[in-house]
């Protein structure tokens, strides 16, 4: 019976999830993504606690 040689995994080869995501998108898409991260969150954050008002309002306001 013969063994079937396995690969070695190579450090080059086998890269941190940040470095392949740097290489991806840069450090401009790393920040974009970032930040537009940050301002969903804080806005589904704020409007979710009064999310029925602030849209029964902005029909009202606008139809008025």
């Amino acid at each position: 019976m013969e063994k079937t040689p396995q690969p070695e995994e190579n450090s080059e080869v086998k890269k941190s999830r940040w470095k392949q995501l740097l290489k991806k998108f840069g450090i401009g898409g790393i920040i974009f993504f970032t930040v537009k991260g940050i301002i969903t969150t804080t806005l589904i954050y704020f409007l979710g606690k009064n999310f029925w008002n602030v849209i029964s309002n902005y029909f009202s306001n606008l139809f008025n």
